[in-house]
């Protein structure tokens, strides 16, 4: 019997050679590395050359073993990739996340989607989409307690306009995508485990793919839920899966580290048919997203609306995008192929390619990562009698030249950081190649580097808000707030974005959108209601004008029968969108609160940082309710300690109230105060309080039916003399 210390020796001796004989170049996260001959270095190290023929094949060979034993360590089985229903997975290589609060996916005076639209704007900016990830949830959820499936059937239409919607995009050739949270446990719980809630619910309104967010690889649980209700779904998760769960996650985000030199996706590698799009949303200079997925074969997550927050793709990004995607998307049978050859040998320091053979053709798909434009010979290959071989970029032929040696070299231009793409085949080119040449000939006539590489804030305007009647004695139910000049401090609570330019939002005053704001204000004189507007308000509003919206889901949702429940007559209305409370306040002769308004009632000439005070007392608010059901917010007078020092009562913690509207191009926001009773717990994720008379929420908007809220109320104000 061996001694306990020889026997744990053994057993480290054993691991050591385990992990050792998988590879030399083991991955390093989704990535595998490439020889050490490619890695640029100083003099001082040793300097740089090129790599040998010996040594790309050891690399090669090295990687190759890893992959066969790889897959034979986890049993890997590809037939999932057979399926039919997935196989437009892998040639969808260009996918948006986009939010549905984007103005040019939905139009709310039409009430109506704008799928053509939307679809026709990417195509004239970037050449178009494959598919798309509609992202309905966060940050929104968690305002109330609708989950991640409610916020879905609570788009305009319900279920079945959704189900209209995504056959819009399919008409179009575009697939659908939606986000599942399994972090989604503090609002409604579905009633039923999560993996076939998910299933029913993309069966029902015919969607063809979930992204796992905040997943490192989607359980099998979910693809055999999908299955078994008789419609299979492509998982995507945010994060890598494990290996073994490749066999079922059909497609991966790519989450890469960009050294100069490209590298590998461990994924790709594992399983060609496997799709990475590349996500590096904030990222404002997207060469390397584009030029790793070029050189891997795969696509890329062409995300601008980031949450509301626009990181728009500059116009040499988006030529750049256009290119490589006609490209990818005519020689996509190549590049599902097993006989995939990374960093084939080119002749140029910088310049990096990936071969893709079928048959006896074959593709080379290559990136110049060099700050300068590479002319000359790029690639030798072997004289082959009968092998013809064609620029696929710049859509030409090209001829070889002939050395000793029986070697031929292929010359051809490549530009500063930008792409190449060649055929060798011995037949003629298919009428698809044959298109793709004349495409790429016309568009690369103008160089990348006359397109703008200057990345531009989206500017934002403030919605008017048009004054109202100047009342002359106070109205009932309002307080005077006297004129002042008052310094307006407030900063967003979005979770992302930190401070970068273009986030939360950008008043009158200034040139960008930004998280903190100050600026001092003459704020005239005005009235404002002392509570926010109760239920028995809002009934006598609907008994006066009969008042109902175009779009009614989710209006009055707590109500039954066009009546509040019993006792609620106090409380303040809720599902009310921003639309109901102006067509309200216009009935009533008043209007909704400017921002600076609302705080200025709340905080008074002190600057305070509650309405009573500068510390938080439990008693000034309702009691925090942290379940999955919502009991609805307490009387509107339930709590008088929390009175402002002009007497306005109820203004935080019980339901956010309606201010200001904020609009740019793609995206509309409210801005929200005071927040709510309704904190929904076991998350980062939801969407944050903003109890602080210093802070605020900014709340997309998209449709009426999604903005309404059981935990979103108003107030009004009117003008004085």
């Amino acid at each position: 019997m061996r001694s306990k210390p020889a026997y744990f020796a053994l057993i480290i001796t054993v691991v050591t050679l385990a992990s050792a004989q998988d590879s030399k170049f083991p991955p390093a996260e989704q990535q595998l590395p490439v020889p050490e001959c490619l890695t640029m270095r100083g003099l001082w190290e040793g300097g740089s050359k090129a790599c040998t023929q010996n040594e790309h094949e050891a690399w090669l060979a090295d990687i190759t073993h890893w992959r066969n034993e790889r897959r034979i360590r986890i049993g890997y089985n590809g037939s999932r990739y057979n399926l039919p229903a997935l196989q437009w997975t892998q040639s969808s290589f260009i996918q948006p996340q986009m939010m549905v609060h984007d103005r040019y996916f939905y139009d709310p005076i039409a009430g109506k989607y704008t799928v053509d639209r939307y679809i026709e704007d990417l195509q004239k900016r970037y050449g178009g989409i494959d598919a798309v990830l509609i992202w309905p949830t966060y940050p929104n959820m968690g305002i109330d307690n609708r989950n991640q499936h409610d916020m879905i059937r609570s788009m305009p239409g319900g279920v079945s306009g959704v189900k209209q919607m995504i056959a819009d995009f399919h008409r179009r050739g575009v697939r659908v995508l939606f986000p599942m949270m399994m972090w989604d446990q503090g609002t409604r719980d579905p009633g039923m485990p999560w993996p076939y809630a998910i299933a029913t619910l993309m069966a029902e309104i015919s969607a063809d793919g979930i992204n796992g967010d905040t997943q490192d690889g989607v359980p099998l649980a979910f693809t055999l839920a999908a299955d078994e209700a008789g419609h299979p779904l492509a998982f995507e998760p945010e994060g890598g899966p494990s290996d073994e769960a490749l066999a079922w996650n059909v497609m991966t985000w790519g989450q890469y580290q960009f050294p100069f030199t490209p590298l590998v996706d461990k994924y790709k590698w594992l399983e060609p048919r496997h799709m990475v799009n590349i996500s590096d949303r904030w990222k404002r200079d997207k060469t390397d997203d584009l030029q790793f997925a070029f050189f891997n074969g795969v696509g890329w997550e062409s995300w601008e609306n980031i949450w509301g927050i626009w990181n728009g793709i500059t116009p040499r990004d988006a030529e750049a995008t256009r290119r490589i995607a006609t490209i990818e998307r005519a020689i996509s049978p190549f590049l599902v192929s097993r006989d995939w050859e990374p960093m084939t040998p080119m002749l140029r320091y910088g310049v990096y390619a990936s071969r893709w053979s079928m048959g006896e053709q074959s593709v080379w798909t290559i990136v110049n990562r060099n700050e300068y434009a590479v002319e000359g010979d790029q690639i030798e290959i072997r004289a082959t009698p009968g092998i013809r071989y064609f620029d696929l970029y710049h859509g030409v032929e090209l001829n070889p030249e002939t050395r000793p040696g029986g070697r031929a070299v292929l010359t051809f231009p490549i530009e500063a950081k930008g792409y190449g793409a060649v055929l060798a085949t011995n037949t003629a080119p298919d009428q698809k190649i044959v298109s793709l040449m004349s495409t790429m000939k016309s568009v690369t006539a103008t160089p990348l580097s006359t397109y703008s590489h200057e990345w531009k804030v989206l500017p934002q305007q403030i919605v008017p808000i048009q004054a109202t009647k100047a009342a002359t004695t106070i109205p009932v139910g309002m307080i005077k707030i006297p004129e002042a000049d008052f310094t307006f401090r407030v900063s967003g609570i979005e979770i992302e974005g930190f401070n970068d330019d273009g986030v939360d939002v950008q008043y009158s005053w200034e040139d960008s959108p930004r998280r903190f704001h100050e600026h001092t204000i003459h704020v005239n004189s005005f009235y404002i209601d002392k509570f926010p507007v109760t239920n028995a308000d809002f009934k006598k509003f609907l008994d006066a004008i009969h008042y109902h919206p175009k779009d009614d889901l989710n209006f009055l949702r707590d109500w039954k029968d066009g009546l509040y429940p019993s006792g609620w007559e106090n409380k303040p209305v809720t599902w009310v969108s921003q639309e109901d409370a102006r067509a309200y306040a216009a009935w009533a002769g008043k209007r909704l609160p400017h921002e600076w308004e609302w705080q200025y009632a709340a905080q008074g000439p002190e600057s305070r940082l509650y309405p009573w005070g500068n510390e938080w007392q439990p008693a000034a608010v309702p009691v925090p309710n942290r379940s999955r059901n919502m009991r609805g917010p307490d009387a509107v007078d339930a709590h008088s300690e929390g009175a402002s020092p002009f007497g306005v009562m109820d203004l935080v913690g019980n339901v956010w109230q309606w201010t200001e509207e904020f609009v740019d191009e793609h995206t509309r926001a409210a801005i929200v105060r005071g927040g709510s009773y309704y904190q929904p717990q076991g998350s980062i994720w939801y969407f944050p309080q903003a109890y602080k008379l210093n802070e605020h929420g900014k709340l997309l908007l998209m449709s009426p039916s999604m903005d309404r809220s059981a935990a979103l109320g108003f107030r009004c104000v009117a003008d004085a003399r």
